[in-house]
């Protein structure tokens, strides 16, 4: 009998807003989503926390917020990363070059990433994973100082982002620069950041999928997506969302809805069984894994 396959989904944005944790919940109890990630400083965190609590079987991880919101530190304590009312700049090429070559930046950085990880841990939610708003957290200075801040907040699993571009392509063409841009920038930071994680014995799936088709993970995307799937640990996350007057949307218009109509498809559901996937989160995948070897 073939050995299960593992396959985390994962609804990012969590606490970003209720319409965002009114959809992961859904997903959740009614689809096929299995994890999250909590940005500890958005405007709905706290009720995510709650949501979380009376939902034991939905991983949470830390969506580390350190472009396009706010900080969890006040501003004057870190004059160098945020504004006056505390936000983050809005453009990661900013961000990114301001962490890697100002000093008291990447000092006030390492304070941020500790008062987002002590938020985590003071929900008393167990930390299924790190990743990052628009994948900042795999620039080298970034995934460096969770590296060095995995033992005391034990820190198991990292996201990094890998999915073939051909493959994409081949659902979507759509966006083919950005696409070709991102492929080439991010391969480059996936190889660094595996040489580091594997040296500090930190787990990251085999193949992640998202990035290339941001705000277009839709069901036809997601049907032609999981039979080409090579591997065993799999994750695949999305950005489902509920609109709800007054409140900011965390994506294109009608991106959310879309994705979160994808997360409920009992057609996605056949497909994913069909294929030997088992829906899971990053904690379990250990424990599947684990017995999986000793079947071997």
């Amino acid at each position: 009998m073939p050995h299960a396959r593992c396959l985390i989904i994962n609804g990012d944005d969590f606490g970003f807003s209720r319409g965002v944790n009114e959809a992961i919940i859904t997903a959740h109890e009614k689809g096929v989503l299995t994890s999250t990630s909590l940005m500890v400083s958005g405007d709905a965190a706290d009720e995510a926390i709650a949501l979380a609590r009376t939902h034991p079987n939905l991983g949470v991880g830390l969506h580390l917020v350190l472009v396009c919101g706010r900080s969890v530190l006040p501003p004057e304590q870190i004059p160098h990363l945020v504004d006056s009312e505390g936000n983050f700049p809005d453009s990661p090429l900013q961000a990114g070059l301001r962490y890697q070559f100002h000093r008291a930046a990447r000092e006030e950085l390492r304070q941020e990433i500790r008062a987002q990880l002590t938020k985590f841990r003071e929900s008393g939610l167990h930390l299924s994973h790190v990743d990052g708003h628009l994948h900042l957290h795999v620039h080298p200075v970034v995934l460096g100082i969770l590296v060095e801040l995995a033992q005391e907040f034990e820190i198991k699993f990292i996201r990094l982002p890998a999915e073939e571009l051909g493959m994409n392509l081949k659902f979507d063409r759509g966006g083919l620069l950005t696409k070709l841009v991102w492929s080439g920038v991010f391969g480059r930071l996936r190889d660094y950041g595996e040489g580091l994680l594997k040296s500090q014995g930190i787990s990251f799936a085999h193949r992640v999928y998202g990035l290339l088709q941001t705000g277009s993970v839709t069901e036809e995307y997601l049907l032609g997506l999981i039979p080409q799937i090579q591997t065993d640990l799999v994750e695949i996350y999305s950005h489902p969302a509920i609109v709800r007057d007054g409140e900011p949307l965390n994506g294109p218009l009608g991106a959310g809805a879309e994705e979160f109509t994808a997360l409920l498809s009992e057609q996605v559901r056949e497909v994913l069984m069909a294929n030997g996937f088992e829906l899971t989160n990053y904690v379990r995948s250990v424990y599947l894994t684990q017995k999986r070897r000793q079947h071997e």
